[in-house]
């Protein structure tokens, strides 16, 4: 490559006898490597701080008169630099030369196929060293992800800065002098022992392999790279499957607009799922006399009620079941739930079929148990139910708002640009009952009593309105009835709510000035906010405090409900959900309706379906009689599990598409094996509403199918003629339908990975921040909506004293139905555990590492408990992912009145000493 054109503000140097120009900010090493020059280096990253500390990419400088290190020296105009001369060949060499004296001989121990440090020896010419070996460091594979070999530690600390500037967990550090000088994770405590959340960031970033996959070198070989993304949340990570044999030997990030090469452990340990001896690779259908009840059924026990069957038998028998129902009792006596896990062609493809070849709108997904209140509120309120601003603009904002979200839990790697704002003097505010690890890096964290946000945030709006904060010009300019809102908030000051939240009244003040008169203020939320009865009042409240400030429809503003699951924003999109069509048009709505009964060529029922919770309910009073479930849980992520159970044990016909023995398959007809994520191609839509391209690795095992060729076998048996040869065929038609992806084609996925939306013609850039000038309402306008106080649906009282909280934990997620399969996300955390606070467990009699008791109205369960000083006293946490002790058998179903949402947030529950395990 040649030397970059001159300019202005390009500086012009020469290298190696050779005329280059760098770009402001450039350093020597960063201008040799973009021009195609090599200067050896090992310390240095790209994308992380320079070091310069271990000098094997030394140039010389003319005048001067020491060697210096090129990835933190910048050039100056007219400079000559040399970096293959005798002297700076000579010094490199030297310095690698003692490095590798210290590493194991590549005979006797190879940590890595990819060392850094070898291919460095190797191009410049360092052969076997002439100096001794140190002592060496015994390994620790105490981790059950990353294996320790700090014996092929050269201490170039890139790991620490991986782990303390890039994912800001500040676990390893740099300790002790002279020859003892290493690398520890703590307090020098043994990598498993240490606070490490397995991210991964700093074997990825290991250029030797002291840290690494806990895997065999030979393992991370790989005949091909597929570039993906992450199966798991909302954050939307790309990635890179490195494949041999069809089989995936590891995962590394890639630099993705959501990710920036960052993983969790998750993206980066919890891909071998797919591997996993217990998928199902042939179709099932249940034996002959196998009666149903509200047991689960074991893996191992399948074959009791299950027999093998040949694809045509069980498409055969799935769609009869399924065609008998519906022309015998009627359209609405059948529902589907689709998957939030799925590619938005196959969740388009799936409510297309439930509204075609059912008849019905009883079509959902866990949007309903995740944000449906929050997207009630946006929906009413600002017209859209799409997060305004992305989550990398955290860099653009003055303040970010966290409530009701842990982050580091649920969404790591958001989190971690988070923390980088807030190294860089960002202000970071968290609102939340739960005192998480976030909170370390707040400059304010008010830990509110749960089930309060209401009256803390109409506090907040109370103390701007009367301090005269709030942005007159852009309320009477972009919105409507802040009279209403402005009655409301009258009545909620700070002073008077105090009490209530348990957050005293100055600093709810003080953080609502802050908030308002910043010159941006981003809010993020999470399910915290969103599964309460009263969650859409709190969506309503932050949307309220965004209107009522003007912190929308700017860089670093904004409005970020964080979306759970890899594709549940998109899901939502492409109108898996009962009350709308495809980009959020209403099926009540005639213009809608008609403008997809030409698309489709069929007539559509104007009538909204019921929702996940209300069609298990109906199921109750005979009123629904079969279901068709691809790749939901219900038997696990419903609330009440016990009525939940029963309801699909009373189903006459209940066909499961999924890539396990579910909980909930162990309730089908018919069991259908589908693909897993690395087994297809299609679009997944994040959280920022980036629609990105997950590219197929391997293939399905045995005769499991893709989901979209099940889908349209379903199909034909329901007497639809579809053919869509393949993802792009169904994208294109979802493009017809949806104005706000009618510009992104598959060819330009294919080359960009991602796109964000609203995108409306071909070439169009993508709108990274929505409402810049108005709303997607009627009259242009946003609408103040108040909301009043309310309270739980069950308290607690004095026999179920305490308070149960349910949520996800950061090695597993959803039911666990694929990271309890993954190996290494497995032994990280194997079994169910309950967080109480240590004081709480003093006065109930409860051990650490015990066992407790939980018993709600509606269930009971046993688990291991662990003391947890980041929980409010009269509180419990737990996962709900653990089928030996399922938190929803616990659970309330009341439901949320507008986002028809259950209330998984708070319950009433009595906890005591057990003897017994889960």
């Amino acid at each position: 490559m040649g030397s970059q054109p001159q300019s202005d503000n390009q500086i012009n140097f020469s290298l190696d006898d050779r005329e280059l120009s760098a770009a402001p900010g450039e350093t020597i090493l960063e201008a040799a490597t973009r021009n195609g020059i090599e200067i050896p280096h090992l310390c240095f990253k790209p994308g992380y701080r320079a070091d310069g500390n271990c000098r094997a990419c030394v140039v010389e400088i003319e005048g001067e008169r020491a060697l210096a290190p090129s990835c933190c020296r910048y050039p100056t105009a007219d400079m000559q630099v040399q970096s293959t001369n005798a002297r700076a060949r000579h010094s490199q060499k030297i310095v690698l030369e003692l490095l590798k004296s210290d590493m194991p001989p590549a005979t006797e121990n190879s940590y890595t196929p990819r060392s850094e440090l070898e291919e460095w020896a190797n191009k410049i010419g360092v052969g076997t060293p002439r100096f001794p070996r140190r002592e060496q460091p015994v390994s620790d594979q105490s981790n059950p992800a990353i294996s320790v070999n700090l014996d092929a530690c050269i201490q170039c600390t890139r790991c620490v800065r991986a782990c303390r500037e890039v994912q800001v967990n500040d676990v390893i550090g740099f300790a002790y002098r002279g020859s003892h000088s290493a690398i520890v994770f703590d307090l020098d405590d043994p990598m498993g022992d240490s606070s490490c959340v397995s991210c991964g960031e700093c074997a990825q970033a290991c250029p030797t392999g002291a840290l690494m996959p806990a895997a065999d070198a030979g393992n991370l070989v790989a005949d091909r790279v597929v570039e993906s993304a992450c199966p798991y949340c909302g954050v939307g990570c790309l990635l890179n499957y490195h494949v041999k044999d069809e089989k995936i030997q590891f995962v590394e990030g890639r630099d993705g607009p959501a990710n920036k090469d960052r993983l969790c452990v998750k993206g980066r340990y919890g891909f071998d799922y797919v591997h996993n001896p217990s998928r199902l690779t042939k179709p099932l259908i249940r034996r002959e006399g196998a009666e149903k009840t509200t047991d689960i059924i074991n893996f191992d026990d399948r074959d009791k009620y299950f027999r093998e069957a040949s694809w045509e038998e069980a498409l055969a028998k799935a769609t009869s079941g399924l065609k008998t129902i519906r022309d015998q009792h009627g359209p609405n006596t059948l529902a589907g739930f689709g998957s939030a896990k799925g590619s938005n062609e196959e969740a388009y493809l799936f409510q297309k079929l439930i509204r075609m070849g059912f008849g019905t709108n009883n079509v959902d997904h866990c949007t309903r148990l995740c944000h449906a209140s929050s997207v009630a509120a946006m929906l009413e309120m600002i017209g859209s139910g799409a997060v305004s601003n992305q989550v990398s603009d955290v860099a653009e904002a003055e303040v970010i708002v966290v409530i009701g979200a842990k982050p580091t839990v649920n969404h790591p790697v958001a989190a971690t640009f988070m923390k980088n704002a807030a190294q860089a003097g960002k202000t970071l505010i968290l609102m939340d009952p739960y005192r998480s690890e976030l909170a370390r890096h707040a400059d304010h964290f008010l830990q509110f009593h749960s089930d309060t946000d209401v009256p803390l945030l109409n506090a907040m709006m109370h103390t701007i309105i009367d301090e005269g904060l709030h942005d007159q010009n852009y309320i009477a300019k972009n919105t409507e009835g802040f009279e209403a809102l402005a009655q409301t908030v009258a009545n909620y000051s700070p002073e008077s709510v105090a009490g209530v939240c348990g957050i005293p009244s100055e600093t709810i003040k003080e953080v609502a000035r802050i908030y308002a008169t910043s010159k941006g203020s981003m809010i993020f939320w999470g399910m915290g906010i969103s599964q309460h009865i009263h969650g859409t009042d709190n969506a309503r409240c932050l949307i309220s405090l965004a209107l009522l400030t003007g912190q929308i429809g700017r860089p670093g503003s904004g409005l970020h409900p964080l979306r759970g699951q890899n594709n549940v924003q998109g899901a939502s999109d492409v109108g898996l959900i009962p009350m709308v069509f495809p980009d959020y048009q209403s099926v009540a709505d005639d213009d809608s309706r008609h403008k997809f009964e030409a698309l489709w060529g069929c007539e559509l029922d104007p009538n909204p379906g019921l929702t996940v919770v209300e069609i298990m309910e109906a199921v109750h009073q005979n009123k629904m009689h079969g279901m068709y479930i691809m790749g939901e849980n219900p038997a696990m992520s419903d609330p009440n599990l016990n009525h939940a159970r029963a309801a699909l044990a009373k189903l006459q016909h209940l066909v499961v598409q999924d890539i396990f023995f579910t909980e909930t398959a162990g309730f089908a007809d018919v069991i259908l094996p589908a693909s897993a994520f690395p087994e297809k191609t299609g679009t997944f839509t994040n959280t920022d509403r980036r629609v990105q391209l997950g590219r197929q690795a391997i293939s399905p095992p045995g005769e499991a199918r893709q989901d979209l060729e099940i889908i349209q076998e379903i199909a034909r048996g329901l007497d639809l003629d579809w053919s869509y040869p393949d993802a792009k065929s169904v994208f294109e038609e979802m493009r017809l339908g949806s104005p706000s992806i009618a510009g992104i084609t598959w060819e330009r996925l294919q080359n960009k990975h991602s796109v964000t939306y609203p995108c409306a013609k071909e070439g169009d850039p993508g709108e990274s921040i929505l409402f810049t000038d108005g709303f997607p309402t009627a009259n242009g306008k946003a609408r103040f909506v108040p909301a009043e106080y309310t309270q739980a649906a069950e308290l607690p009282g004095d026999e179920y004293n305490f308070v149960l909280i349910t949520g996800r934990q950061l090695e597993h997620w959803h039911t666990g139905s694929m990271t309890r399969n993954a190996s290494v996300l497995n032994a990280l955390e194997p079994e169910p555990v309950v967080s109480v606070h240590p004081d709480d467990m003093a006065s109930v009699g409860l051990e650490v590492e015990g066992f407790v008791h939980i018993i709600s109205r509606r269930g009971e369960l046993n688990a291991r408990v662990r003391p947890d000083s980041g929980l409010q006293r009269g509180s419990v946490f737990m996962a709900f992912c653990y089928v030996e002790a399922a938190a929803n058998l616990l659970t309330i179903d009341e439901l949320d009145p507008y986002g028809k949402i259950p209330e998984f947030k708070f319950c009433a529950v009595k906890i005591a000493p057990s003897r017994e395990a889960a």
